[in-house]
């Protein structure tokens, strides 16, 4: 079963980084955050992965083509007068990854709609290239293969930045506390499972994928959602990126469900 991942948008709200690289190659610890969602499915024996580039795609596409460079001790040998690369501990991961070009400004419908011959007419997963969580992948299949739905996504609730309120009619104050996540709507975390019905939903390049594909889905009652209370995290921006750097660097990175 395939993985498929929007990573092809122009990133705008983290413009800082976003500038020089497209939004899903920005690191956290020294790994694009591509790698780190990829790692997690991989974690649950998907392997094969459908990503859908645009902006800045040939970044995305050299970073694969040298992985060994990225990944591995190298020594390059010219004593011979010869150019000679020898790879010393093959960093490796048992993925087979399928980089195609879903055009600059196609919105996250069309994304997929382009990415069709490469999914097949089958069940498949699709992300974003922006958002990590510990959400057991195998659990949320599960749930949507029991559903008989043809979309499933998953509902989290966000933790909020900023401190809640209680108040009065009159106005008047009650309570300030800082705001806990139940305290807030569910949203899409993204990691979605689809059936291949989904593809008659999406017209063309201009389709984003949350509104008709989806809103259309929910009112013909075949979308689910799969409610994960765990750990879930966007990379909107810098100040969230930084979030997500310390909790790598403090190696209890909740995200980390592989070895």
């Amino acid at each position: 079963m395939k993985a498929v991942i929007l990573a092809g948008g122009f990133g705008t709200r983290i413009s800082e980084e976003s500038v020089l690289k497209p939004k899903p190659m920005i690191e956290i610890g020294d790994k694009p955050i591509l790698w780190h969602i990829m790692k997690m499915y991989s974690a649950y024996g998907y392997n094969d992965f459908v990503i859908c580039c645009g902006y800045k795609q040939h970044i995305i596409k050299e970073w694969f083509a040298d992985y060994y460079l990225h990944n591995s001790d190298i020594t390059f040998d010219f004593s011979g007068g010869e150019n000679n690369m020898i790879v010393h501990n093959k960093a490796l991961e048992p993925w087979k990854v399928t980089l195609i070009d879903t055009g600059l400004h196609t919105m996250t419908g069309g994304r997929v709609k382009r990415a069709r011959s490469f999914i097949g007419e089958e069940r498949f997963f699709l992300t974003y290239g922006d958002g990590v969580a510990d959400i057991d992948i195998r659990a949320l299949l599960d749930f949507h293969v029991k559903s008989g739905k043809m979309a499933t996504l998953t509902a989290v609730q966000p933790q909020g930045r900023f401190g809640a309120l209680d108040m009065e009619g009159d106005g008047t104050i009650t309570n300030f506390r800082e705001k806990k996540p139940e305290d807030s709507a569910y949203i899409n975390g993204g990691f979605m499972v689809f059936e291949p019905g989904i593809f008659d939903l999406i017209e063309g390049d201009d389709t984003v994928l949350e509104e008709y594909p989806l809103v259309e889905a929910a009112r013909r009652g075949e979308l689910a959602g799969y409610r994960h209370n765990g750990f879930w995290q966007c990379m909107d921006t810098v100040r969230e990126k930084h979030l997500l750097e310390s909790l790598w660097d403090s190696g209890d990175a909740p995200w980390k469900v592989w070895q």
